[in-house]
């Protein structure tokens, strides 16, 4: 079978590298011809204008066809266009998105103007789905699809930041203020326990691999400006079509195309100043003179006023710099764009470099029969970072009077405290991360309604991590180097055929296809120790190190290859476009599964009702109004390769002497048993939704009522067999379940007034009740922490009826009269311990919600998008290890939180309690931009800019919350064997609060 494959995967090769070449080898009067013509034909000239009807805007980008005919104009910037049509009898069809399509009889005009009217709602819009696009009025499964002009405005460094607050059901987490920092996203709660929890991302048709190369975000690659539009599928009879990594929803980005008839220049400028957003409040030098004493310390005054955290953050400045082109003719659209960005972090020494590229073509021939798309992008980025967590832990707790820097301006050295200046001097991490996607996907119409299209793509990326810790005298350190290469290669194969026949009550679509995909990933390093102070930099040369023993220094890697085979179908069916009903099936094939359970079948149904189309309907306040409901199952397969084959390892400790004397030799033992049942975890949807538009289309809404339960959950177990060779085993526990139910709401309002000014307004909320069922365990422990007098504790666990995420901890209730901790005696046996834990609430958010609002007038506009969560905590691990009255008796700085209470004991011990559970609750303005576009007509500058405008963005403007750490939104990675935890705060990077500056003009 893997003969097969290989030469399978050669011919399609060789059969691209085909396709290509007839692009390439084409003249370009081939290229951009229009049909031939046999004989002169008398030709006449008609311009116009295609305008708003409401609010006599021009409609730039508006379509105008010959009827029947090849000829074929966009409108430009005006909204103008001028074509050759071939008699008086043309007719002229105009076509603009969101709008009703006209159709002109030019008769003996010469100059026409058309004012086309708003479509009766949104629902009118394209959405993309898998494999293909449908009307929103057709789409039967729980969609949204977002446009570019509705992204988030700023600093965006990931596609999932323009998705914050705007969609129904989605929960996006900027986890670190860090530039190229990851950004946790889940659609509708999350649903296993070591399999991962985020969406499939789907770029221009090729899937992703969510698996980062480099560190960092597995999406700060793309460029944001190059998105056209994000379409998030969110129950399963959307997303049954992706089968198996369609459990936690799919989010589709499509990059931007040219369009036909016009040629455009465009440039994007910004110029961003950042600062941090909040502090944590700390002592002052002088509030730490006067508490020390009161804590029953003796202080140790060096006679200094510092704020460390003001000492490692600086005002950040982000430059952005972006230049596309675009256009074409009838037979080929092009679009290509170069984008820089060079951020700085608010934490000194750190930076973000990123250079994108991007070409996206369309080519036809042979009549339009054979349609060629290309997408390729190339991408650079480079990261330069100190080791954030020791330079945040040390600014927090170092004693405020002693000097950042000496009488010389020269880094302070102490015994007793880590200056942060030593670190951003003497270590750096340095990751250079190369990225190059690209698919082709030529289609060809066999016969009138039925399509062959084939997805060929590669996505590959390589890094280079340089980890380096400079020698130096004082403090005396060896210095080290220590190198990751990282190699990530995801390839696809996609055949597959769409037919599409239509009478005048029946529309009927089928689509059935193959996938192969194969990634392979592979990490190798090394390292050496012992450089000369004042020599090299080891980045530059590790030739130069002196300690290449195996014991500090031994090479190491591993490298895996994950194979999926799939093949898919889909079929929708409408009658008189009231009555909707589509069917997906996918049979995805994995090479992480055992043998004996290597596919997994992911069907789904679904039903539309256009209720708004029926005649008794036909008078009525509702423009659209459409009732739709599906139940699918998907798959989940992101969990550890090789899993269910058995595992060895050899170790000298393992063995015993078969001689009198002389080394052990190595023993071998089973550290993982085979299983080759396991098999796929399972979702299952059900959805139910109501569309509707009211008033002409200027109220629309949506509301979603869903259920979802995961089974068959993959965890690592203990063996029922108590004679094993083996601690664990990877196993389905086909009783356990994690069921997610909640109901949707989205509201959207647009209106022009009659005096010009045009508004916007709405907004999204979710309620959402996550749960665990069925655990063979009482707790599966997440969270771990580390610490004196903590280490072995737990935060998180996943406990039967409890949500996902839930924090299982002893219940302090405050303080005895000897100023000791007092805490729940939950069994009542007059002792403490680990039984005593309760189920103090979840870090998953039961309301998610984000509303907007929108206003211009004569060239001006403003725009403000709030988001926010309630129903969750956070645990403060940065306070539990750092804050205490102990420490502050100590010199160690605190916060005026943490010795509140006067009656405190200094023996008091901080373990893992309810006393550093917080409400992680918040509200937050997430952008507001103000811009104002030039009239390049009334300037006379409309022969050379289309198009010009200013703007200035605020981001992160402010948060309303009651927490007390740099932020709310935060998720430090504290999982234990893989067993995901959530909302833990330790030591995070804050966030910034950001001014942008932006110019944005077109040719």
């Amino acid at each position: 079978m893997r003969k097969v494959y290989i030469y399978y995967f050669k011919y399609l090769k060789l059969f691209s590298v085909a396709l290509i070449a007839c692009c390439c080898v084409l003249s370009p009067q081939q290229t951009f011809a229009t049909s031939p013509t046999s004989k002169v034909v008398k030709q006449k000239t008609v311009t116009g204008t295609i305008l708003d009807a409401e609010d006599g805007k021009p409609l730039p980008g508006a379509g105008i066809t010959v009827k029947g005919g090849s000829q074929s104009v966009i409108t430009d910037g005006n909204g103008a266009f001028t074509i050759s049509i071939p008699d008086d009898n043309t007719i002229l069809l105009i076509k603009y998105v969101g709008y009703v399509t006209q159709e002109i009889l030019v008769g003996n005009k010469t100059r026409i103007e058309v004012r086309l009217e708003a479509s009766a709602s949104s629902l009118s819009q394209v959405v993309v789905v898998g494999y293909g696009s449908q009307n929103k009025r057709d789409v039967t499964g729980s969609v949204k699809s977002l446009k570019s002009d509705d992204f988030n405005q700023g600093i965006i460094n990931t596609p999932q930041q323009l998705l914050q607050g705007k969609v129904s059901g989605v929960n996006v987490t900027s986890a670190s203020g860090e530039p190229g920092g990851i950004t946790g996203i889940n659609v509708r709660g999350p649903g296993g326990v070591r399999s991962g929890s985020s969406p499939l991302f789907v770029v221009d048709g090729l899937p992703l691999d969510n698996s980062s190369t480099g560190g960092g975000d597995p999406l700060n690659f793309i460029n944001p400006q190059d998105i056209e539009s994000i379409d998030v599928l969110k129950d399963a009879s959307a997303t049954a079509i992706y089968g198996s990594r369609g459990a936690n929803g799919v989010i589709l980005v499509t990059t931007k195309k040219g369009k036909a008839g016009t040629s455009t220049l465009g440039a994007v400028v910004s110029y961003g100043v950042s600062e941090l957003a909040r502090s944590i409040p700390v002592l002052t030098a002088d509030e730490f003179r006067t508490e020390v004493p009161k804590a029953g310390g003796v202080l140790d005054d060096k006679g200094g006023n510092t704020d460390w955290q003001k000492e490692i953050t600086r005002t950040a400045k982000t430059q952005n710099y972006n230049l596309n082109m675009s256009g074409g003719s009838d037979k080929l659209i092009y679009f290509s764009s170069l984008g820089v960005q060079k951020q700085q972090g608010i934490i000194k020494k750190n930076d973000l470099d990123r250079y994108s590229g991007r070409f996206n073509a369309t080519q036809k021939y042979l009549e339009d029969r054979l349609v060629i798309d290309l997408n390729l992008s190339a991408n650079n980025t480079k990261q330069q970072r100190p080791p954030i967590t020791s330079i945040i832990g040390d600014a927090l707790v170092n004693n405020p009077t002693y000097p950042a820097k000496d009488e010389n301006g020269n880094t302070a050295i102490y015994q007793n405290i880590n200056n942060p200046y030593l670190f951003f001097d003497l270590d750096k991490e340095i990751t250079t991360t190369n990225r190059v996607l690209g698919n082709i996907s030529p289609s060809f119409k066999i016969i009138e309604g039925l399509v062959f299209k084939m997805n060929v793509g590669v996505d590959n990326s390589t890094a280079t991590r340089d980890v380096v810790n400079l020698p130096n005298a004082v403090p005396l350190r060896d210095g080290r180097l220590e190198t990751f290469y990282n190699t990530n290669r995801n390839t696809l194969i996609e055949n597959y055929l769409t037919y599409n026949w239509t009478n005048t009550v029946h529309n009927i679509s089928a689509l059935a296809g193959h996938s192969y995909q194969k990634i392979f990933v592979q990490q190798r390093n090394n390292s050496i120790n012992r450089f000369l102070v004042g020599g090299i930099d080891p980045i530059y040369n590790p030739g130069v190190g002196q300690d290449l023993t195996l014991g500090n220094n031994r090479p190491g890697g591993f490298a895996f290859i994950n194979e999926l085979q799939s093949f898919f179908g889909r079929v929708t069916y409408q009658y008189n476009n009231k009555y909707l009903f589509t069917a997906n099936f996918r049979a995805d094939g994995s090479s992480k599964f055992g043998a004996n359970n290597r596919y997994g079948y992911f069907p789904s149904f679904s039903l539309g009702w256009n209720i708004a189309e029926e005649d008794f309907m036909k008078n009525s306040v509702f423009s659209t109004l459409k009732l739709r409901g599906g139940y699918g199952i998907t798959g989940n397969q992101e969990i550890p390769p090789k899993i269910t084959q058995a595992l060895f390892t050899s170790i000298a400790s393992a063995s015993y002497p078969l001689y009198p004397t002389g080394a052990y030799p190595a023993g071998t033992t089973y550290s993982r048993l085979a299983n080759p049942d396991i098999q796929w975890e399972t979702s299952k949807q059900t959805d139910i939704g109501l569309d509707f538009g009211l008033f002409k289309g200027a109220l629309t809404g949506t509301v979603d009522v869903f259920n979802k339960v995961s089974d068959n959950i993959l965890l690592q177990v203990i063996p029922a067999d108590p004679v094993q060779p083996a601690a664990e085993v990877w196993s389905n526990v086909k009783d356990m379940t994690i069921s997610n139910k909640g109901i949707e709401f989205e509201l959207d309002y647009r209106h022009t007034a009659d005096n010009g000014i045009t508004y916007n307004i709405g907004g999204n909320l979710t309620y959402l009740k996550n749960k665990v069922k069925n655990s063979p365990y009482s707790v599966i422990p997440a969270g771990s922490v580390s610490g004196a007098g903590i280490t072995s504790s737990t935060i998180n666990g996943y406990i039967n009826d409890q949500p996902v995420g839930t924090f299982f901890l002893k219940e302090f209730t405050g303080l005895d009269a000897a100023g000791m901790s007092v805490y729940r005696d939950l069994d009542g046996d007059g002792l403490i311990t680990d039984k005593d834990r309760i189920s103090a609430g979840t870090a998953i958010p039961n309301t998610i919600y984000g509303f907007y609002g929108s206003v211009a007038l004569k060239g001006f506009d403003l725009s403000v998008n709030f988001n926010g969560v309630a129903g969750n905590k956070i645990y403060d691990y940065t306070q539990n290890v750092s804050f205490s009255k102990l420490r502050l008796a100590k010199n160690t700085n605190t916060t005026f939180e943490a010795i509140s209470d006067p009656t405190e004991s200094l023996n008091n011990a901080t373990p893992v309690t309810t006393r550093y559970l917080k409400s992680g609750a918040f509200l937050r303005l997430n952008n507001a931009s103000l811009g104002y576009t030039f009239n390049t007509k009334d300037l006379g500058i409309n022969k050379w800019f289309s198009n010009i405008r200013l703007s200035v963005t605020g981001q992160n403007l402010f948060v309303v919350t009651d927490y007390t750490g740099y932020d709310p939104e935060v998720n430090a990675d504290r999982a234990i064997n893989g067993v995901s935890s959530y909302g833990i705060d330790f030591l995070s990077y804050p966030k910034a609060r950001t001014v942008i500056f932006g110019l944005n003009f077109s040719l």
